[in-house]
Order: C-alpha cells, then structure tokens, then sequence
C-alpha cells in the first residue's frame, strides 16, 4: 500500500481569503487551453483567426463554470435543489460536473460560433481538444484535495486517504482519471486533429473516446454516498451519463464519414 501524498487543499491564504488548488487547476487547465488554441489558430484549416481565440475561450470559460454548477445540480443534486433552489448560487460548497460543463460549453460554442457568423461543426471541432488538459488538471485538484476517491483495494498502489471516515485502502481513482480521460484523451485527440478531418469526426472522438474512457474509471471511483448504484446491480451516475455521449460520438463519426464527399473540418 502506498502512503497518501498529503498536502494542504489550501495553496495560498491571505488573511480570511483561501485559494485552493482545486481553483488553481482550474485557471491552469484554461491557460494551456488558450495555448493550445492560439497555436492551432495558425494551421491552415484552423476556423478560427488568431484575434478571435481570447473571446472564443471567455465565453468557453464561463460555459464551464455555469455548466458545470447547473450540471452537478441537475444530475447529482436534484433532490437538494429542489428542497433548496438557493444552493445552486452557493459555490462554495462544492460541486462541478463534467457533463453539465461539456453542456455549457457545447452552448457557449454555439452562441459563439452564431455571432462570429461561423460554421458550428468545424469551431466545436476545434474546441474539442483543448478540454482534456483541463480534465487531467482537474482530476490532481480532486486527488489533492482528497475527494472523488475509489473504491477499496488490495492493489499495491491503493492508499488511505485521511479524510476518508472509513480508513479503507482505495484505488486512487482520481489519477486513473487523469491518465485516461485527461492525458490519454489528450494525446488521441492532438494525434487525430493534426490533419483536416470531416466535419464533426475530432467531436466525435472526443464524445466516443471520454465515454469510453469515463465509464471505465467509474468501475474504479467510490460511486457518490447519495445516489450509490443507479442500475442493473452495478451501474453508476457517472456511467449512465456517458452511455448518451458514447452514441453521440459513434454517430458523429458515422455521420462524419459516412456522406458521399464529406467535407472537410477546419479545426
């Protein structure tokens, strides 16, 4: 068994201001994904001019951050927000989703993509790869700040995390997430992005590939204490909203090669 790396969630505190490193991950995974956009700007088939890359993230940013909130509530919080429609403002007792953020950025592109007068396949094509970074980033907030964790294990690399009130050895879930669904993901979808593909094909990997990749993590992640096991004896939340997101991603890939003449993406 190894020992939990402990370190303080709590990067800096001025005074009564406390900034985590959950919040850090955050800002981190956005600045590599304004790097990475503003590098495949310059690629001949980019959608997307040089200038445009600085709003295109802000609306993008703040689709993460509403999404994501919404999202939580929605998915993993209905009963709470019902009882409680003002706790989807407070923040800052925890909550994101990844689906919910996906969601809002799928919006926030669109909206984008509407303004600027472009086409929406090829922007949200170009969109798709910036998002793991900030997937695996976000996955070390959640190890760092000991929540998200697996499940028991007797694997030698299960660890106790301290905060854990059970003091069970567990599969550090959060950094299978982060090699799958962030940096594994990542490496596909800059390997598969680097030439013009059919309109909605990179989307389509993004959607297939993080379903894929998620409901195999979920087998590992200690399922939420409120909902436990949603279906068939095993089933959790989390694989159930990927279910809908591997179908999409099979069917942009078929939609994407499968018309006569499919047109290239500028992504």
């Amino acid at each position: 068994m190894l020992t939990y790396p402990e370190i303080d969630p709590v990067a800096v505190a001025l005074g009564p201001l406390q900034i985590h490193w959950y919040g850090l991950t955050y800002l981190a995974g956005l600045a590599f994904a304004w790097g990475l956009a503003a590098r495949r700007s310059q690629q001949p088939h980019s959608p997307l001019a040089r200038q445009q890359v600085d709003d295109l993230l802000f609306y993008a940013a703040l689709g993460v951050v509403l999404g994501g909130r919404m999202g939580y509530a929605i998915f993993y919080g209905g009963e709470r927000l019902a009882q409680d429609p003002a706790w989807l403002l407070r923040v800052w007792e925890g909550g994101m989703s990844f689906h919910g953020g996906m969601l809002g950025v799928i919006v926030a592109t669109f909206w984008y993509a509407r303004s600027q007068k472009i086409a929406f396949g090829p922007l949200l094509d170009f969109v798709a790869p910036l998002a793991p970074l900030g997937l695996a980033l976000g996955r070390l907030g959640n190890f760092i700040g000991q929540e998200l964790w697996g499940r028991a294990a007797d694997v030698p690399w299960a660890m106790v995390f301290p905060r854990d009130p059970l003091q069970l050895a567990r599969h550090p879930s959060q950094l299978y997430q982060f090699a799958l669904e962030g940096m594994l993901l990542f490496v596909i979808l800059l390997w598969f992005s680097r030439r013009a593909r059919p309109t909605w094909a990179v989307s389509g990997v993004f959607a297939l590939g993080y379903g894929v990749l998620r409901f195999i993590a979920e087998f590992f992640r200690e399922p939420d204490a409120h909902l436990g096991i949603q279906a068939f004896g095993w089933m959790t939340r989390g694989q159930i909203l990927c279910v809908p997101m591997i179908l999409l991603g099979i069917y942009m890939l078929w939609y994407a090669y499968g018309r006569t003449g499919a047109r290239l993406s500028k992504n």
